[in-house]
């Protein structure tokens, strides 16, 4: 049998990361096993929708390279692929259960029901599930407005088996008579889902781990049909960490207080689609080699359910940062200049030395948002304070910076404008007057850049500034600690 999953949200607003981590292991178990992958949008919940919100989802999984084989956009066998296209077809299902004794109707009107909560009551109390025929028939004539509720067992228990979680076993007594078919006509998200998923030929279900004891009211569904039960894959909450003043950690349901959980504010804040993949395949499921890093083609050729773990886990931003730094060094080149490429538009940054930067940004970044700060140096030079020209390690201090300077000016301004020969020409000078590289490598640097972290060394920050612009800035350098 073909495995066929479905990725069915609703379009209530931005993509959560734990809505994306269903969808990919949706996508995961389905390609895993050449099977189909599919979207369908569940929009009969109107109170809730957002305009724009179905884009977001196309964008999302376009971003995210999660390819739908069936969908809204591209159509397939089992459409229409949007549930409020598709209403026709739950109001005669919601009928057959009825007649066949597995449905009721419900006439109480919605001030009955809530003077039933207000009363502490914890469900429905099956007032109308013993109505006579000819109750319900006068009720009907009547033009009554009225539900359709499903009719749950009211004794014993109910299992089922979920691939993650093993045997679930709920009591029916704790299943309430779910509304299927609301007054307006339009289903409920439980029925609707049943309804979809059987006539889609749904093989999994793959949902978050909060569904594991309403599943059973699915199942009594897929019995009242004479359906086939679909497998079950429940997955683990995604919790948030917070630290507390005291310095303790609070660990609970991954919220917008702990940070960025939605996918393209991620995408803002720097982190690759590529890497926030990565790192989602990783909260819950476990590869059999302990690997951490991966494309989405090696996650789909790796990827086996029965790594999914059953205990909820944390997002780290920490790890997440880390993931996405080791899928930029493993970038080519042209990848890391497409990256970077606004960045270094906006400093004016010749293809020269692109290669350059390839080498020395790479192994420093975990985000390509920090190459604003990273490359700052190059725009305007900042008025520093001289206090950087003194610095221990480097036996660097302000008096022998003047003389660095002073003798770097003519020594550069004969020397061949390459990294090779920028280094060997201060290196000789060190070696010449018996001092420490640093003495003269680090007064040139911080006159050149005027800040004390740069990405590179000295001569690297020489050749990206140019041999122009670095003397003009030395002289500059030269001059702010002689009036000293």
């Amino acid at each position: 049998m073909k495995i066929r999953t479905r990725f069915a949200p609703s379009p209530t607003g931005f993509m959560h990361v734990g809505n994306l981590r269903t969808a990919l292991y949706e996508y995961l178990i389905a390609k895993h096993e050449d099977g189909t992958f599919v979207l369908r949008i569940e929009d009969t919940d109107q109170e809730r929708y957002v305009e724009g919100a179905t884009d977001v989802i196309y964008d999302t999984l376009k971003i995210a390279g999660l390819k739908h084989d069936e969908g809204p956009d591209i159509g397939g066998d089992f459409g229409p692929y949007v549930q409020s296209e598709r209403l026709s077809l739950y109001k005669p299902y919601a009928e057959e259960l009825v007649k066949t004794g597995h449905a009721y109707y419900c006439f109480c009107t919605k001030e009955r029901l809530e003077s039933l909560k207000e009363s502490g009551a914890t469900g429905y109390d099956r007032h109308c599930r013993t109505l006579s025929e000819q109750e319900i028939s006068d009720n009907l004539a009547k033009g009554i407005p009225y539900v359709i509720r499903q009719k749950m067992p009211l004794e014993g228990e109910t299992t089922y088996n979920d691939l993650v979680y093993g045997d679930i076993t709920v009591p029916n007594e704790d299943l309430d008579d779910q509304v299927l078919l609301k007054a307006d006509g339009f289903p409920t998200y439980n029925f609707a889902n049943v309804i979809d998923d059987h006539t889609m030929g749904i093989t999994h279900v793959v949902r978050g781990s909060e569904y594991l004891s309403s599943t059973p009211k699915y199942n009594e569904l897929y019995r009242a049909f004479g359906w086939d039960i679909p497998t079950y894959v429940h997955l683990p909450l995604i919790m948030g960490k917070t630290v507390n003043e005291d310095g303790t950690e609070t660990v609970s349901k991954l919220s917008k207080r702990h940070g960025s959980t939605g996918f393209m504010d991620l995408i803002n804040d720097g982190f690759l689609p590529e890497a926030i993949i990565n790192y989602i395949a990783l909260l819950g499921w476990a590869p059999s080699d302990n690997r951490e890093i991966f494309s989405l083609e090696e996650l789909t050729e790796a990827f086996d359910i029965h790594g999914i773990s059953k205990s909820p886990s944390v997002f780290d931003y920490d790890k997440l940062e880390w993931v996405n730094a080791e899928h930029i060094k493993a970038m080519d080149l042209d990848t890391f200049t497409m990256h970077a490429g606004r960045y270094y538009e906006k400093f004016g940054i010749t293809s020269d030395k692109f290669e350059l930067l390839d080498e020395i940004l790479k192994p420093r970044i975990t985000r390509f948002t920090q190459l604003e700060e990273k490359l700052s140096f190059l725009g305007e030079l900042a008025d520093y304070d001289v206090s950087l020209f003194e610095h221990k390690k480097s036996k660097s201090s302000i008096e022998s910076s003047k003389t660095m300077l002073a003798d770097a000016i003519p020594l550069l301004e004969n020397t061949e404008w390459t990294r090779e020969a920028i280094t060997e020409a201060l290196k000789k000078y060190a070696e010449d007057h018996e001092i420490k590289n640093s003495v003269i490598m680090w007064p040139v640097r911080i006159a050149a850049a005027g800040v004390a972290v740069t990405p590179g060394g000295c001569a690297e920050v020489l050749i990206l500034l140019g041999k122009e612009e670095s003397l003009r800035r030395i002289r500059i350098g030269l001059d702010k600690i002689k009036e000293l």
